[in-house]
């Protein structure tokens, strides 16, 4: 049996070819889920003239690249404990990371290419099990080559799994575990070319989940105890959704509910009772398990609920309804789930999302890289005022689609020399500055990328003028600008705090150094870096002065000459004391 490429797989494999004739550094390919990551997989195999380890965090997607590499009658080895294999006798080999990094002594040849599926779960960690495998494997050759696919290069709390971008831009940094991401396919590409499923995205009809009174960690997980006793609290919700659920599903062939905890998945199935369904969570032993999979995939079941097992490496072409009833902060994890219902089967002409859970994200806009934070949040463009390029970040719009706020640092153009020199734009919307040469800085830093000095901690700043009598700290929420009564180039610019308290302070735009340092301070972040301006005359300030973006706190220190005297102020704060108008914590 041979096989045809579709002009994408083509691509992808002809890109990573080039890529690492050039260079030994790890490459990423994105593809959507059902794009046929297997296919591009196999094709690189197939061409290979070494030994390959194509690797996979799961048994169930082992097998299926294994089973599709040998169904066009090459011979593959499966080294998998799950699958009762540990063979590594044939040039290619599928592999779970599991069983591999457990039997590193028999890593013991020379391996030309390393291929990972689902590679969004690989970290930056040494001890980790991929990293143990790549080290095995570097010690019999140095030049090995590595190669990642997903549908989603991004993990919360994690970052970007990638640095550059092969359309000229940055997203992880130069410690992400895969260097450049050499290709990549847009999701509407796929249902445009009817290669997938369109998706049938409804707002549910009935009340949904709010889960916005609870908080998540770096990683976008909820603690299981504050989910039960949310949920606990909505039973009724919940009996709501089933029935909504039934409903919908009347004329459905497979319908997968995704459930936010255990004890939730056990009641949604007790309101399904007399449905054919079943539920699957990480307890579910091996065995049951795959009866379970076998009796949905054979249609013996119509719902299959599950919790938090089922977003990667689970292949039912004929799902054609999503229940979410879940909550997640992740884009990527969003997409995994609905990705487990937009492969094509006969007879399939859309695949029904229902989001009971108002998570609220674009399927089709492209990851931002962060906590979306506030559930008001979505993904704005914004231009960088250095190099033209169109940033994605979370922020807000007003009612005319002009973005009022984004939460973006710093830019992610790539920028490329005559030399073929690739360097990220330097050019920063939020920024800390060093103390002792005034380079602009992350905001989280902890030592100048500059002259490497050792910078300032906000809170530390904060603790200490807490500690001192003449010390006042304003938790600014806003401020105001005027000029002096017959000097209209001197400026006040009067800090608010949340409470009523307030301090002042003076401009002197007569002068070179007064403006140099407003500039600096206030210029740069006008209309949040969106627009900086380079302030000349005090007018062009008051103008301005709803652009003018507020110090998050503002210390001032005792004068007998002039009352309260501005002595520091904390841009962009990022530590562990409440900003203004924030809830405490």
């Amino acid at each position: 049996m041979s096989y045809v490429l579709r002009p994408y797989q083509q691509e992808a494999v002809a890109r990573t070819v080039a890529f690492f004739r050039k260079t030994d550094s790890p490459a990423l390919i994105v593809l959507p889920t059902g794009a046929g990551k297997s296919l591009v997989i196999a094709e690189l195999a197939r061409i290979a003239k070494q030994k390959i380890l194509v690797l996979a965090h799961v048994k169930e997607l082992v097998e299926q690249n294994a089973q599709k590499y040998e169904s066009f009658g090459l011979a593959a080895s499966v080294f998998s404990a799950g699958l009762k294999q540990k063979s590594l006798s044939e040039q290619v080999t599928f592999a779970s990371i599991q069983s591999l990094s457990r039997n590193l002594n028999q890593l013991n040849e020379h391996y030309s290419l390393v291929i990972i599926d689902e590679c969004h779960r690989v970290s930056g960690d040494d001890k980790s099990q991929y990293a143990k495998v790549i080290d095995a494997l570097k010690r019999h050759n140095a030049k090995l080559k590595i190669l990642g696919l997903t549908a989603t290069p991004y993990r919360l709390g994690i970052g970007w799994v990638y640095h550059r971008h092969y359309h000229g831009f940055v997203r992880g940094n130069a410690e992400s575990p895969f260097k450049e991401c050499i290709f990549e396919l847009p999701l509407r590409y796929m249902i445009k070319h009817q290669f997938l499923t369109p998706p049938k995205e409804l707002d549910a009809a009935i009340s949904h989940y709010d889960f916005s009174s609870l908080s998540s960690n770096a990683f976008g997980q909820y603690s299981q105890q504050d989910l039960n006793q949310l949920l606990q609290a909505n039973t009724r919700a919940t009996q709501t959704i089933c029935e909504d659920i039934v409903k919908h599903s009347e004329n459905r062939e497979g319908v997968m509910i995704f459930a936010a905890t255990v004890r939730h998945a056990q009641e949604v199935v007790g309101y399904l009772h007399g449905q054919s369904c079943a539920l699957i969570t990480g307890d579910t032993g091996h065995s049951e398990r795959d009866k379970i999979i076998a009796k949905f995939k054979q249609r013996q079941l119509k719902f299959l609920v599950n919790v938090s097992v089922l977003t990667t490496g689970f292949d039912a072409p004929h799902v054609d309804f999503i229940a979410i009833l879940r909550p997640t902060e992740s884009v990527s994890l969003y997409q995994q789930i609905v990705g487990r219902g937009l492969r094509l089967s006969s007879g399939k002409s859309d695949c029904l999302v229902i989001d009971y859970a108002g998570n609220g994200f674009d399927l089709f806009h492209p990851e931002v890289g962060s906590k979306k934070g506030n559930s008001d949040n979505e993904p704005v463009q914004v231009l960088c005022p250095g190099c033209g390029f169109a940033n994605i970040f979370w922020g807000k719009i007003d009612g005319a689609g002009k973005v009022i706020e984004h939460f973006g640092r710093r830019c992610k153009g790539l920028l490329e020399d005559e030399h073929g020199y690739k360097e990220q734009c330097d050019y920063r919307f939020r920024f800390k500055e060093c103390d002792n040469c005034g380079t602009q800085n992350d905001i989280a830093a902890r030592e100048c990328h500059s002259c490497h000095a050792i910078m300032a901690d906000p809170d530390d700043k904060l603790r200490a003028a807490l500690n001192l009598k003449d010390a006042l700290v304003l938790r600014c929420s806003g401020l105001s600008v005027s000029t002096l009564v017959n000097h209209t180039q001197i400026i006040k610019l009067t800090y608010f705090d949340e409470d009523g308290a307030s301090c002042d302070e003076i401009y002197d735009f007569s002068k070179p150094g007064a403006r140099y340092i407003f500039n600096k301070q206030f210029g740069k972040r006008t209309n949040n870096g969106q627009t900086p301006v380079d302030y000349k005359l005090a007018e062009q300030v008051i103008e301005n002065e709803t652009l003018l973006v507020a110090p998050d706190f503002v210390i001032a220190r005792k004068s007998k000459k002039y009352g309260w005297k501005v002595a520091d102020k904390l841009f962009d704060y990022q530590g562990s004391f409440r900003k203004a108008n924030q809830l405490s914590r």
